[in-house]
This record gives structure tokens, sequence and C-alpha cells, in this order.
């Protein structure tokens, strides 16, 4: 077996192991949730997974990242219909606004949510950055996307950034409300329906000045 065999191997089965954790954490929760049984679910021998990640807490805090770093990258890829040049904004803005909500609403991102807030007392300087990893660098991509198209015109002239903030907001308070009522999974019709209600609020708002 070569170096670069068994680096590779060492990475997949740590990012094995992180997936499996993530879902552990996810069901059981930080305390409730033990190594013995992500190493079982994982297929490994529990010295393994210390062997990869030292103790619990880096467990958590690398799981977490790993998380992050994934739905963050989907939350970006959502975005992608906003780069097309001369693209109109009502169809653009409506697309990349039911990509995203499709993205937060699924079982990563709600669980990375649920696992954020759950650390905030316990771990604070984890779930800052985990809240850094995704909403703020969202939210600074999507301040870009209309930035862009404020300058060429096709939204008014305004703030990006206030406006980057209420088209989220516009898209996840109500995926929020879903949440305290405990539901679990939000009907691809009812994202579709808050997607478009969201985008055409905010068009209504930031609609090109006809003057």
């Amino acid at each position: 077996m070569t170096p670069s065999t068994t680096t590779r191997g060492r990475i997949d089965k740590r990012r094995a192991i992180l997936d499996v954790a993530f879902e552990v954490f996810a069901r059981r929760g930080y305390d409730q949730a033990c190594v013995q049984e992500i190493a079982d679910e994982a297929g490994v021998a529990k010295p393994t997974v210390y062997n990869h990640l030292t103790d619990k807490p880096t467990l958590l805090r690398e799981t977490m990242r790993a998380a992050a770093d994934s739905v963050g990258a989907q939350c970006l890829a959502a975005l992608e219909p906003l780069r097309t040049t001369g693209s109109n904004p009502d169809t653009a803005l409506g697309e990349a606004a039911y990509r995203l909500i499709r993205v937060c609403a699924g079982p990563r991102a709600t669980a990375l949510h649920r696992l954020t807030y759950a650390q905030l007392v316990t771990f604070p300087e984890l779930s800052a950055e985990i809240l850094e990893r995704v909403p703020q660098r969202l939210a600074e991509a999507l301040t870009d996307r209309l930035a862009r198209y404020m300058l060429d015109g096709r939204l008014r002239h305004s703030d990006p950034g206030r406006a980057a903030e209420q088209l989220l907001a516009l898209l996840t308070g109500p995926l929020e409300r879903h949440s305290r009522l405990g539901t679990r999974e939000v009907a691809q019709t009812t994202l579709r329906d808050i997607s478009d209600a969201a985008v055409d609020t905010f068009l209504r708002a930031y609609a090109p000045d006809s003057s």
C-alpha cells in the first residue's frame, strides 16, 4: 500500500466517523451521545475514533465544522442562478430562493441549526464559529449578488447588505415557525409557496425605479 493510499484511507475513515457522529449528535444531543455508539455505527473500534479525533468535545467540534462546510457549500451553490449576466431578476431570484430554502429546510441544515443553538451555553465559541461559517458567509455572498443587480439597474439602488438580510428573513422566518410547531419536514409545495411569497414581497420593495 502506497503512502498516498494510506493517507486517502485515513481521510475517508475520518470523514465516515464525522458523518456518523453528526447523525448521532443530531439524534441524541451532545450529552446523551455515546462515543461507543458512534464507533459501532461507523464500523470502527472506539479507540479508532479517539485516534482520529482525540476526545468527545473535539469530535463534536469537528463534526459540526464539517457539517457547516457542507451546508454552507450547498447554500452558496443555491445562489448560482444569480450569477447569470442579464438574467431576469424575477426568474433568477425565484429559482435561487427556492434552491436555498430547500437546503435550509433539509435534514442536515435543520439538525445543524438545532445543534448550534443547543450548544450556545456549553460551547459558545463553537456556536459563534458555525454561525459565521454558514449564515454570515451566505449573507455576504447574497449581498454581493444583489449589489451587482443594483449596479446594472435590475434592482432599485439601496443598501445591498440590508436587502440580503431582508430577503433571508423572508425565507427563513416561515421555516422557524414550522420548527416551533414541531414540523419535521416541510412539503415541497409549501417551500415553493414560501419562496415565491418571499421573492414577491422582496421585488415589490426593490423593483427598479420606473423614472
